[in-house]
């Protein structure tokens, strides 16, 4: 069965975007495509049909695979809950929090879980393709790795490699890894791909001659700046730090918590002509002006509301709601605007208990499984109908007033008596354009009331159309392993 990893020069070159790119533009050729990430580290994850969890680039890989996402698409996932440590995610189930230096010593450990993973979509499919992580010129971790030539070269497939001219150095970048890697690693090495340029593409003509003649690898070619990629989920938080306010009427904000997760999930709020979405890192106030305040999902919920107390969000908050402003918690966030949290079991890493933000009347525990299913349903009051997906750990309970009702009768969520205030455990919640609409309507906003996967999905057949010409996919295709490819391609 043919197969291809892409594996870059460090992390957000772009080698998500263009394995979900090359997963849509061999699949729109008619072959049966899977993506497959050996190990992720992400706090971004996505719920599979058969109640696991994935990492959400996965999901979106998946969706351009047009197949529904498999705990096999992503054996690994490590979610940080601090600057050193992980909770461990194998097959789709928690198995457990990990230090970073015990984890890099016992990784070796899930190679055979994570070949089983990799065979099992091979025998499903025409193609598979392999997202690295990280670089594979960080040699100093090396020994044991499951993520990039240690998976390549146990399962032998062949290597892409990605620079991002955009961050600068790519020559170095490229040449380097060339020099620091050990005969065995770049012997998996086919050639390689220039991303993120911006400009006219023959300028580098010379630069792409050098690396060659340096390398001996194959120039696979170069992909240009892709603006269809804003329609797609992120990955890393690193993208946020970089993203800037427009010119919008109606101003929404998320403060950028420390350990923030699946912040994808207002997307759809940032593509509405309508809104003004940013995201406010941390040192900076919550703007005074905001009309809505978002709090996000966070993988460490009381370590987070103590970094939100830390930078003074808290009482940028209370302003907020003092001048009439309303205010949104999703998952962690949720739990967050309650009058309690604790987590008696240590959950989270310390056992404790501490006081919420006490806007909503609502108390949090940190105990027993991991909920992790989809779900749809209606605003209450709204109408509102939304699909999305529950992904966490606690129960919160108190609720008078809930904000949601699932399609099995079950509700979620809490809203204050003003309504001014709420708070839920959904996930996506904005996904859909009919929930978005009725929100941003009872916000006084206007709504183009699309729904994100169309968006996301026109942003994939788009990011496909360019990488067709920007790449040598004849090439491509032949180190895969996909011999003859007119004759096994529908064009």
């Amino acid at each position: 069965m043919a197969a291809l990893m892409i594996q870059g020069c460090g992390s957000d070159v772009g080698k998500s975007v263009l394995v979900a790119g090359l997963c849509r533009l061999f699949t729109n050729r008619g072959l049966s495509v899977r993506p497959f990430k050996p190990q992720n580290m992400s706090n971004n994850a996505a719920v599979t049909a058969d109640g696991g969890e994935i990492g959400r680039a996965q999901a979106l890989q998946a969706m351009a695979c047009r197949t529904p996402p498999t705990v096999n698409m992503n054996p690994v996932l490590l979610k940080p809950q601090s600057d050193v440590g992980a909770q461990l995610v194998v097959l789709g189930k928690m198995a457990g929090t990990w230090q970073a230096r015990d984890y890099q010593e016992q990784k070796a450990g899930l190679l055979s879980t994570v070949l089983e993973s990799f065979r099992r979509l091979e025998a499903e499919c025409d193609l598979v393709i392999v997202e690295g992580a990280g670089s594979p010129a960080e040699i100093n971790l090396r020994a044991g790795d499951i993520a990039n030539m240690g998976f390549a070269r146990a399962a032998d497939v062949p290597v892409i490699l990605v620079g991002d001219i955009d961050r600068g150095h790519v020559i170095a970048a490229l040449v380097g890894a060339h020099v620091v890697l050990d005969d065995h690693d770049r012997a998996m090495i086919r050639g390689f791909l220039i991303n993120k340029f911006r400009g006219d593409p023959s300028l580098f003509d010379d630069g792409r001659l050098e690396i060659k003649r340096r390398t001996g690898w194959a120039d696979l070619g170069m992909a240009p700046w892709l603006a269809s990629a804003r329609s797609l989920p992120a990955e890393d938080a690193v993208v946020l730090e970089r993203s800037q306010p427009g010119e919008r009427r109606l101003k929404i904000v998320a403060p950028m918590l420390s350990r923030m997760a699946n912040f994808d999930d207002f997307d759809a709020l940032r593509g509405e002509p309508d809104v003004d979405f940013s995201f406010v890192p941390p040192g900076q106030p919550l703007p005074g002006d905001a009309d809505l305040v978002i709090l996000p999902g966070t993988k460490s919920t009381l370590a987070d509301l103590g970094f939100l107390r830390a930078q003074g969000w808290d009482i940028d908050l209370a302003a907020h709601i003092r001048r009439g402003g309303r205010v949104l918690g999703v998952c962690g966030g949720y739990q967050m605007l309650g009058r309690t949290l604790s987590d008696p079991d240590g959950v989270e890493g310390t056992p404790g208990h501490i006081d919420g933000l006490g806007l909503l009347r609502v108390d949090t525990i940190l105990t027993g499984d991991k909920v992790l299913a989809p779900v749809a349903g209606q605003l209450i009051g709204l109408e509102g109908r939304f699909e999305g997906y529950e992904m966490h750990v606690g129960r919160t309970t108190g609720s008078e007033r809930p904000m949601l009702r699932m399609d099995n009768g079950a509700v979620d969520g809490a809203v204050s008596p003003d309504g001014r205030i709420m708070g839920c455990y959904v996930h996506g919640l904005f996904n859909q354009g009919s929930a978005r609409r009725v929100f941003l309507e009872a916000l006084g906003a206007a709504s183009d009331g699309v729904d994100q996967i169309l968006r996301v999905d026109a942003a994939l057949d788009e990011i496909a159309g360019v990488l067709e010409t920007a790449f040598d996919i004849e090439a491509i295709a032949d180190i895969a392993g996909l011999r003859a490819l007119s004759d096994v391609m529908v064009t």
